[in-house]
């Protein structure tokens, strides 16, 4: 799938579960149960055991108009082009790493690098990245987002870490294109309820929709 056409269907979702589990089984499991609730994007992070074979095996099972999959805790251009090779469709990075950057943008795989300041978002941009992941995201909050967008309103972030269906809307409200969301939707598959992150995920895609028909009126 077309660069272009990847990032339209991240921010079209708006949501991007970030997958972290014990064992390539349940890294699929949790994947799978998001895609049931509505889930378009889903990152699996390379703190996962196998995390290759789950994006394989993924992109085996799913085409692209049906699940997005990328790759996440991605710290470097080789762990980058594995994951690419592996069928991944997009690259995120808990920090700026700019020969990653230079890699995604050399295959036109979309990355998306961590910043925390303002160097870093500029840098990001200057180095090809569409949109910019903000973390930690409890660390700033939804607030942030509109002071970064003061002097650097083309920015398009993707606030990760912290995000809640208690404070997904603010978020959105407050500028994200989109939002990663980890173990407050995923924490399920500690006790094997899938159908429980089905419904969380449910609720996180109707919240985004929610908050952003809100900012259209």
């Amino acid at each position: 799938m077309q660069k272009w056409k990847v990032l339209k269907k991240i921010m079209d979702a708006g949501l991007v579960v970030v997958v972290r589990a014990d064992s390539v089984d349940q890294a699929k499991r949790i994947a799978e149960a998001c895609y049931r609730g509505g889930a378009a994007a889903i990152e699996i992070t390379y703190t996962v055991p196998g995390a290759t074979k789950v994006i394989e095996e993924l992109a085996a099972t799913y085409t692209p108009d049906e699940m997005i999959i990328g790759a996440g805790t991605v710290l470097d251009p080789e762990t980058a082009r594995i994951a690419i090779l592996a069928g991944a469709q997009y690259v995120v990075s808990p920090s700026l790493n700019l020969d990653t950057l230079k890699l995604c943008n050399r295959y036109q795989v979309p990355c998306m690098p961590g910043i925390s300041d303002v160097r870093s978002v500029v840098t990001a941009l200057e180095y090809g990245a569409d949109i910019v992941k903000l973390f930690p995201g409890e660390l700033y909050g939804p607030k942030a987002i509109r002071a970064f967008k003061g002097p650097i309103p083309q920015a398009n972030f993707m606030p990760t870490g912290g995000v809640s269906l208690d404070n997904v809307e603010d978020w959105i409200t407050a500028g994200a294109v989109a939002v990663g969301v980890g173990g407050s939707l995923t924490r399920g598959a500690k006790t094997g309820d899938y159908a429980g992150i089905e419904a969380q995920a449910k609720q996180f895609v109707e919240k985004i929709q929610k908050a952003r028909s809100g900012a259209d009126n």
